[in-house]
């Protein structure tokens, strides 16, 4: 096949999984070994990132955007009148090979549009995988995704070649899927999930007994979920997650703000910048979920079922619960020091190392990089200033805004060009 003919399905197949931002590459390990091409370190590939955050260094394709299903939400859609084109498992090996001695790229990322069935595409995603690692000798990062249904011994033949897994749950309630996805089910999404949550409890297991055990997924899994296609309010969605992440060990559950790029009577209109906001302050609460040690129910709750957008939700729980402030600084513990706005876990660390040699001030606690103009109004130190003057919130939520140097994006970024 000519050179333009490869380079148009490249162009067509790449920008068809620009949508998916599950990519994240770091938490696997994989040697060189036998003089092959290419390793894959303990703290991920080299990534590069568009300014709202997705990871662009991989090779990020589809095997092919025919589609079997009709899903509302997405642009690859059987009713879409889109061009369409699928690649051969070899041209994607070579294309994989190529890319990556030209420095062009660090790893895979295999997605692909359902044809025939979910096995027959699992089969040709997995092929690929097999192709690269065993003929070609092929030690970087590769992350397929696994198609909902796919069979146990398909899931389990994929963890062995995948440094990740995952399994898009594209929308967050079983309610938003039945309508957006009626041909989908739930429990198709489940299965895979919890054959790879089992196959690396076992890799883990045997390993401990016999070293030369396979490894499985090194890189664990992630899913991902379409944010603003329904109408689930943000506590849904988080709680959703916390199921993911408890049920199935997922290493990262991704949000996705959804794009109008289609027309269908049964999604909303919006305005593109509203996904974006809300994409990232859902991230942020996943954050405080998982590392700052916050529930759910006091990020999000029967009062307040959405975050707020023009400020962040461990300030917007501050300034719901001001009566927990100020905190002194030199004798709070580690989990109320977290609480803090403008104040990181990196941070928590520095104060905690610092204050065992000296009472911490204002100029310790710039020093140790806290966000001062955010901090300084919830906290005391050793020192006659004080910043908390009993605001109320609506007041020291404006005061904050003023001097606030954030900026969000208003749109998402395209995806990383193969051919400027």
């Amino acid at each position: 096949m000519s050179f333009n003919r490869i380079r148009e399905k490249l162009s067509i197949l790449a920008d068809a999984a620009k949508y998916d931002v599950s990519c994240a590459s770091s938490g696997g390990k994989r040697a060189n070994s036998k003089k092959g091409l290419g390793n894959n370190t303990g703290t991920g590939i080299c990534h590069s990132y568009t300014e709202d955050g997705r990871c662009v260094s991989l090779l990020k394709i589809l095997l092919t955007n025919h589609c079997i299903f009709d899903c509302a939400y997405c642009v690859t859609r059987k009713s879409n009148d889109i061009k369409r084109a699928a690649f051969k498992i070899q041209e994607v090996v070579d294309l994989t090979i190529n890319f990556y001695r030209r420095n062009y790229i660090e790893g895979l990322f295999l997605s692909s549009g359902i044809f025939k069935n979910s096995d027959y595409t699992m089969e040709r995603l997995v092929a690929v995988a097999r192709k690269l690692r065993l003929e070609e000798n092929f030690n970087g990062y590769i992350h397929l995704k696994s198609i909902p249904g796919a069979s146990d011994d398909l899931m389990r033949e994929a963890g062995l070649y995948a440094d990740r897994l995952s399994v898009n749950i594209e929308i967050p309630t079983v309610s938003g899927l039945q309508l957006l996805a009626p041909d989908k089910k739930h429990e198709d999404f489940i299965k895979p999930m919890q054959k790879v949550k089992n196959e690396i409890i076992q890799y883990k297991a045997e390993r401990k007994i016999i070293k030369s055990t396979p490894r499985y997924a090194p890189a664990g899994q992630s899913t991902q979920m379409i944010i603003g296609a329904t109408g689930e309010t943000d506590r849904d969605i988080m709680y959703s997650a916390a199921y993911y992440y408890k049920k199935f060990d997922m290493r990262r559950v991704y949000y996705s703000g959804y794009i109008p790029v289609i027309t269908d009577t049964r999604l909303p209109s919006l305005q593109t910048e509203v996904p974006v906001l809300r994409e990232n302050r859902l991230y942020q609460t996943d954050w405080l979920m998982r590392f700052y040690g916050f529930s759910i129910n006091e990020l999000l709750n029967d009062q307040h079922k959405n975050l707020e957008l023009d400020v962040d939700p461990k300030l917007s729980w501050a300034l719901r619960n001001l009566e927990f402030f100020p905190v002194d600084i030199n004798k709070a513990d580690k989990r109320t020091l977290s609480r803090i706005p403008g104040v990181g876990m990196q941070s928590v660390s520095k104060i905690l190392q610092a204050r065992r040699f000296r009472r911490l001030d204002w100029i310790h606690l710039k020093a140790i990089g806290i966000s001062f103009n955010r901090a300084k109004y919830f906290i005391t130190c050793n020192s006659k200033d004080y910043f908390h003057k009993d605001f109320n919130p609506i007041l020291l939520k404006s005061k904050i805004l003023k001097t606030s140097k954030s900026k969000y994006t208003k749109h998402f970024s395209n995806q990383l060009s193969l051919f400027s």
